[in-house]
């Protein structure tokens, strides 16, 4: 057989055990959603609170005065919100990428095969997980400045790895340790090629896995504030550096709206990849 045709792919779904959706092992009851999602929304209502406030002084419980100033002015151009957004976007869905790339080969590596050294490379992994990144980061910039990556898009991006491939690179290595490697045997001898063997066999066995790398990975680089700061020069504006400077400004309610506009994102990537975040891979079935 020359080419993996849909019928083929249909048979393999029949028969192997990861196309089975995976389901919880209990429901959670009402009780427990209203505490989490309390515990979700209940940290964001004195910053909803403070974006509307225009004058709010001890000891009174709400404001006097409530104004739309704070959102007024973040949808102003003077205020570089737009700027900075798209600059966070772009640098963390870039950084999502480049780390899910590097991180599928090294996952597969750790996870499938025993070689020597293997507790080596772990722990080279995990060093930027453990080492302060504040001295790190200043080795990284002296580098950067001598090949000109320092105050660059790409200097930000390939920054942002350090701290996000530990953990892509652990969690695949988690979603590998369970793989089957006989249904890519079984593939392959129907005809397979090794891009619709990845495709219709490896990709679905690990995507949550690789679906919660990818969460940690955007989360980590959306949140980075040092390391954008440092190699960015201030010629990168971001959001946490927009808002950390808005913070020291003492403005509190355009500080709030711009923490709002800062969680949004991350909180509606979270929602729209919670059912991955259960520990059951399929991979593992």
């Amino acid at each position: 057989m020359g080419r993996l045709g849909d019928r083929e792919t249909r048979r393999w779904g029949d028969v192997l055990p990861f196309s089975r959706s995976p389901r919880l092992p209990f429901s959670p009851s009402p009780v427990l959603l209203v505490f989490i999602l309390l515990g979700v929304v209940a940290p964001l209502v004195p910053l909803v609170i403070w974006s509307f406030a225009h004058r709010w002084f001890f000891p009174a419980v709400l404001p006097t005065e409530w104004s739309w100033r704070a959102w007024a002015y973040l949808a102003s151009p003077a205020s570089q919100v737009n700027k900075a957004m798209v600059n966070s976007v772009t640098v963390a869905l870039a950084v999502t990428a480049l780390s899910a790339l590097i991180g599928l080969p090294a996952g597969r590596a750790l996870g499938l095969y025993e070689f020597r050294g293997k507790t080596a490379v772990l722990f080279l992994i995990l060093a930027p997980a453990i080492m302060p990144m504040i001295a790190v980061v200043m080795g990284i910039h002296i580098a950067f400045l001598r090949v000109g990556l320092a105050d660059t898009w790409l200097g930000v991006v390939l920054v942002h790895l350090v701290p996000v491939m530990p953990y892509m690179v652990l969690v695949l290595t988690a979603a590998f340790a369970n793989y089957d490697l006989d249904y890519e045997g079984q593939a392959r001898t129907l005809g397979a090629r090794p891009l619709q063997v990845f495709r219709h066999i490896t990709l679905p066995a690990i995507w949550p896995g690789l679906m919660v790398g990818s969460l940690f990975a955007f989360l980590i680089s959306w949140s980075q504030y040092l390391l954008t700061l440092i190699i960015g020069g201030g010629q990168m504006i971001t959001l946490p550096v927009l808002l950390f400077a808005f913070a020291n400004s003492g403005d509190n309610a355009i500080t709030a709206a711009l923490s709002l506009l800062f969680i949004a994102p991350a909180l509606l990537l979270f929602l729209l990849t919670a059912r991955y975040l259960t520990g059951r891979n399929v991979a593992m079935v």
